[in-house]
């Protein structure tokens, strides 16, 4: 499936599209212990808003709701550096069943790259 006329891969463009904003290469080296390309997650809002008294009691993560979705190979999860990552974190591109809108209510959006907390693996469908 293609998001242009002239055949190029949505995948291949989403990947050259972040190479030019962020202006360097996306990672292709998978780290050991990731969740691998091709996983079925589930887009969690955030687990810990009842544990943790410093944060703003309305924040229930960062989509305004849950949803399934598919790690991404476009990029390799990478360590998330924010401040208030968790130790080890990774960031995973995820691609969306259907597009979905943020908890600021932008989007919608069908690839995003998600936070490791917010991301719930599904298990393998019987065969």
């Amino acid at each position: 499936m293609t998001d242009r006329s002239d055949s190029v891969p949505a995948d291949v463009d989403d990947r050259q599209a972040m190479e030019r904003i962020l202006g360097r290469p996306l990672s292709q080296t998978w780290p050991t212990g990731a969740l691998a390309p091709g996983t079925r997650v589930t887009v969690v809002r955030d687990r810990d808003r009842d544990r943790d008294r410093d944060r703003d009691r309305d924040w229930d993560g960062p989509w305004q709701v849950e949803f399934p979705g598919t790690i991404d190979a476009m990029g390799a999860p990478v360590p998330n550096e924010h401040a208030q990552a968790l130790s080890g974190e990774l960031l995973y591109w995820v691609t969306f069943d259907a597009p979905q809108y943020d908890s600021n209510g932008d989007g919608p959006y069908r690839k995003a790259q998600v936070w490791g907390r917010y991301l719930r693996t599904e298990p393998e469908p019987a065969a």
